[in-house]
């Protein structure tokens, strides 16, 4: 599959990715429940979407890449919902690059070199924020993680909890604060590998079990003076980044929505083969059945809309607010997480069933609630909107 599907690389145009998606997500549903069980990181998945140009989607095709905007790239992580731990690691490199395409902070040459590395090889990156004592950067607070400068480059030292990729990135974009009298705050890429540089693995989660997010620590590690991407003052970060906001939004949800819909396909298998003797029918003639799975498709129906058109309106140009981007991250994951706890209701004992995927597409959808921004400090902001404050 991989030889075939590699020779389609050429193919720029946005329905052939998503065709090619569809190829290789069959192979993905297959070894999803064997990741899962281990949880062992799915190389063999990058290497397949390397060679079918996927990695590459969002690069510019100025650069050599598929020129895709939100709404393809969404497209594309729904699909690759058969392994919901691809999709994650997969969509924060599709971030990072659409980003680094729209950026007036990122220098041009780093993100050229980074647009080249991906179009060529298997050269991922993702963002490495989350700290033990920091938490989430989005709530606040300076990083423990500090970059001395020195004369012949930046001294790096820090511990990342939750670096989602972590064992197969090439790149590191870490969050980090300077040592300076005043500190600057933001982003140093960091080539993975470098001495002083160790990934722990401690990620053993309850769902998204193959996404190696695990912790990465960095021992004074030397990287180049102008390895800094975008350096500011704490109180200049305060202002969300609405480019980064936006995509991540459409990201996570077509994510989630996608994993709520593998759920959704198998209850309607379940319900159409399930025959109890004492019902001498399929559980799909129960009048309770058809309604609950028609709710299903309500709540589908409401995601399918809000991540197309949030996605189109980025890719337009129009202008889209943080807060409205929390508003449909809050609204599509608890809709997903909403779809398979009905899908549970319907199949009892069988949906907890390790035989079964839904329970495992139970634990990942659960993963939805606890992705920047947090449902409490969405509804928090918008109460507080609301009332003037």
């Amino acid at each position: 599959m991989v030889t075939s599907v590699a020779k389609s690389r050429t193919t720029h145009s946005e329905p052939g990715y998503i065709a090619l998606a569809e190829t290789l997500a069959a192979g993905f549903a297959a070894r999803a429940a064997e990741h899962d069980r281990t949880g062992s990181f799915p190389f063999e998945n990058f290497r397949e979407l390397f060679e079918a140009g996927l990695l590459s989607l969002t690069v510019p095709a100025a650069h050599g890449g598929g020129g895709a905007g939100a709404r393809y790239a969404a497209r594309v992580l729904g699909i690759i919902k058969a392994d919901p731990s691809t999709a994650l690691v997969l969509s924060m490199h599709y971030i990072n690059h659409l980003v680094m395409a729209r950026s007036q902070t990122w220098p041009a040459r780093l993100s050229r070199k980074l647009a080249r590395e991906s179009v060529e090889g298997l050269a991922l990156v993702n963002a490495l924020r989350v700290e033990s004592e920091l938490g989430s950067p989005a709530r606040g607070g300076l990083p423990a993680t500090i970059a001395r400068r020195t004369e012949t480059g930046w001294r790096l030292s820090g511990h990342k909890i939750y670096s989602t990729g972590s064992p197969i990135l090439k790149w590191y974009l870490v969050w980090a604060r300077t040592d300076e009298a005043e500190p600057r705050v933001g982003q140093f890429l960091v080539p993975a590998g470098l001495p002083g540089t160790r990934i722990v693995e401690t990620w053993d989660h309850h769902g998204l079990r193959a996404s190696g997010s695990h912790d990465v620590i960095f021992d004074d590690v030397v990287i180049p003076l102008d390895a800094e991407v975008d350096l500011r003052k704490p109180a200049d970060w305060h202002a969300p980044e609405v480019t980064q906001a936006t995509i991540h939004t459409v990201f996570v949800a077509a994510i989630y929505d996608g994993v709520a819909r593998a759920a959704r396909d198998w209850l309607v298998t379940f319900l159409k083969q399930r025959v109890p003797a004492s019902l001498g029918a399929p559980l799909a003639t129960l009048a309770r059945a058809q309604e609950i799975l028609g709710a299903i498709e309500a709540r589908l129906a409401v995601n399918a809309r809000l991540i197309e058109t949030f996605a189109r309106d980025f890719d337009d140009g129009v202008q889209l607010s943080a807060g409205e981007s929390n508003v449909i991250k809050l609204t599509v994951t608890n809709n997903a997480a909403a779809v398979v706890e009905d899908a549970l209701s319907l199949t009892g004992n069988h949906g907890l069933s390790r035989n079964n995927p839904l329970e495992r597409h139970y634990r990942d959808v659960l993963c939805g609630r606890v992705h920047t921004p947090q449902d409490d400090s969405t509804r928090l902001a918008l109460g507080r909107a609301a009332l003037g404050l």
